[in-house]
């Protein structure tokens, strides 16, 4: 929101949420109603294509959103090397509101403007039209136009909610209000409303105009560097019919130069191209990638997980992982994506950090939860952890966190200088401490592992009594446990605790035991599904970030805003406290360590729900 918001701030259907693009509907039914009934000569494809045309568009800018991100957490080229936070995520959200707004008054402008109608494919005057109204009359008025926003009065109004976003994005090209978006398509509409009037107007000139502007927008606002300098070499005019990504992002950091729109011809009659613009050009591009300290690890969780990855949509990406009734429509693409992970698909970076010096990134094996369980699977699955491990290794990295069996690669790669972690002990320590201390006795139940072993080898040595619901639970836990310990584990026992530590594996019946007002607690890194909406449920194990760890602007997996798993914790701890050790296979780093690490380094516990009562 701009500083001072002036009059038509807010877009029109902002009160339709989600269902804004509702209000296209009956252009939507008319132009396929009447391309279905119409005969082949009546009927009117550049109407018909208005809509599809717009989704086309909206894919288009995912795309770009993509690259981008996925670029910038790499790297190579960035920019600027600053991190965006969620605050700029939610006021970019309504990137879609531009192509809605385009899309409706394409459709009025059918029923307004009779020779827009029937256009034919193709006309070549009528793009070479457009192509000199562009660079003529509308690059001219958008560049004074802009100096004009920059004005303290239009800009405190309107153009300083675009400048909100230092680091851009490619949807902040068109974050703007609704005023703004109207002056913007006056002035885009001179070549349309010309050729149509000049009856020079064709399908292409049109989609190609706005395919031209949709490419030029992202591109100088994707915060990497690709334009090649040979393109400048060999044909040295160039400079001023085409800007660089570096050179708008200049725009949004020094704000007084760099105003052209995509061609900086005016920027160089007018003296406004700001002077460190082939500094920053130059330097962009020879920008490596840099040195890594941290790597987390991880992989997909179910099919639907692809879209609220960081490279997927950036509205649901910033929100914790739910299921939203609209993916189901999306069925087709995501079944061909769990194909292709399935059988194909490589180790790729999804984000990047920083935390007091240390450069973190989080690597995605493309492989879901389930697959991890299927036998015919393990030996893809530990060859791409191998080969990441091995990548890592080779990038230098100082510290690396896997999620399990990371034993099996120090066993085959002696001479690993990094260090695996899979954060059991930090695991550990957010459990105990999430239970209150005034607890007397819990219950366990699902799969065990060698983090439940520790977490009830604690629980006994302070004297709380631990109930297992199963005699081979019970039987494994013994074996376990110091002779001191071993009284305050029971078996059978009564199904009476309010705390229940839960693993995988934990059934519907076995939550159905658990009384009224029970607080389940996780010690996995999927939580038990909520069926019981008299109890409580803890997230999995986790922390609040501190607010000096940067570029937060994606949730994990289910987690809220700016919370991280212990898992991902671990190894930034690991690196910072510069412990020399693996923490993987049966061995565990020291539990109290570590969470007085966490909290030396700022990380908070998550607090419980205070209604409940132990």
């Amino acid at each position: 929101m701009a500083s001072k918001p002036g009059f038509l701030t807010d877009w029109p259907w902002k009160p339709l949420g989600s269902f804004k693009w509702v209000i296209l509907t009956p252009w939507i039914a008319h132009s396929t109603y009447s391309f279905i009934t119409k005969d082949q000569n009546e009927r009117d494809i550049g109407y018909f294509l208005i809509f599809p045309y717009m989704m086309l568009r909206m894919l288009h800018d995912q795309a770009w959103i993509t690259l981008s991100r996925h670029r910038t957490s790499k790297g190579k080229s960035r920019i600027l090397d600053k991190g965006i936070e969620f605050e700029q995520v939610d006021r970019e959200s309504n990137w879609d509101d531009q192509i809605l707004l385009n899309g409706l008054l394409f459709y009025i402008g059918y029923m307004l403007v009779p020779e827009g109608s029937h256009l034919p494919i193709w006309k070549t005057d009528g793009v070479i039209i457009t192509t000199l109204l562009h660079a003529g009359p509308v690059e001219f008025l958008y560049y004074w136009l802009h100096r004009a926003l920059h004005h303290h009065f239009l800009y405190s109004r309107y153009h300083s909610h675009h400048h909100s976003s230092i680091v851009t994005e490619p949807i902040t090209s068109v974050i703007h209000p609704f005023a703004e978006h109207i002056a913007y398509f006056v002035l885009f509409a001179i070549p349309l409303y010309t050729t149509v009037i000049t009856r020079t107007a064709s399908i292409a000139s049109f989609a190609g105009y706005l395919a031209y502007i949709d490419f030029m927008n992202n591109m100088g606002h994707c915060n990497f560097e690709f334009i090649p300098t040979t393109l400048f070499s060999f044909f040295p005019f160039l400079k001023f019919l085409i800007y660089t990504p570096s050179f708008h992002s200049l725009h949004h950091t020094q704000f007084r130069t760099n105003y052209s729109l995509f061609m900086p011809i005016y920027d160089y009659v007018y003296g406004t191209m700001d002077k460190s613009s082939d500094k920053t050009y130059e330097m962009s591009l020879k920008r490596e990638e840099g040195s890594v300290d941290v790597v987390h690890l991880t992989h997909l969780t179910t099919p639907e997980s692809i879209y609220y990855l960081r490279l997927g949509f950036s509205s649901l990406a910033s929100t914790p992982q739910s299921s939203k009734w609209y993916l189901y429509l999306l069925w087709p693409l995501t079944l061909w994506t769990s194909l292709m992970t399935w059988f194909y698909g490589k180790t790729f970076v999804l984000e990047r950090n920083n935390f007091k010096m240390l450069n973190l990134q989080s690597w995605v094996i493309p492989r879901f939860h389930v697959q991890y369980f299927f036998k015919w699977q393990r030996e893809a699955l530990n060859k791409l952890i191998e080969e990441a491990i091995l990548e890592a290794e080779l990038r230098g990295v100082k510290g690396d966190k896997l999620n399990k069996l990371g034993e099996i690669y120090i066993k085959s790669y002696p001479q690993l200088k990094i260090k695996i972690v899979d954060g059991s002990s930090l695991v550990v320590a957010i459990v105990l401490n999430n239970i209150p201390k005034e607890t007397t006795q819990v219950l366990l139940s699902g799969k065990l592992t060698k983090i439940s072993y520790a977490i009830v080898s604690a629980l006994c040595e302070r004297g709380t009594k631990v109930t297992t619901m199963y005699k081979d639970d019970y039987d494994n836990l013994q074996s376990k446990l110091c002779s001191e310990s071993k009284k305050n584990l029971v078996f059978p026992g009564s199904y009476t605790a309010k705390i229940w530590l839960v693993g995988d594996q934990i059934n519907e019946a076995e939550q159905k035991k658990a009384p009224k007002g029970t607080l389940f607690i996780p010690f996995t890194q999927f939580p038990p599904k909520k069926l019981r909406k008299d109890c409580f449920y803890h997230t999995t194990p986790s922390m609040l970030a501190p607010s000096s760890l940067v570029n937060v602007h994606s949730c994990e997996n289910w987690l809220p805003r700016r919370v991280m798993s212990a898992w991902r914790i671990a190894g930034i701890l690991h690196a910072l406290e510069k412990w020399d050790v693996n923490e993987c296979g049966d061995a565990m780093f020291s539990i109290e360590k570590i969470w007085q690490a966490s909290i030396h380094h700022g990380f908070r516990p998550l607090k419980i729900n205070p209604l409940i009562k132990i």
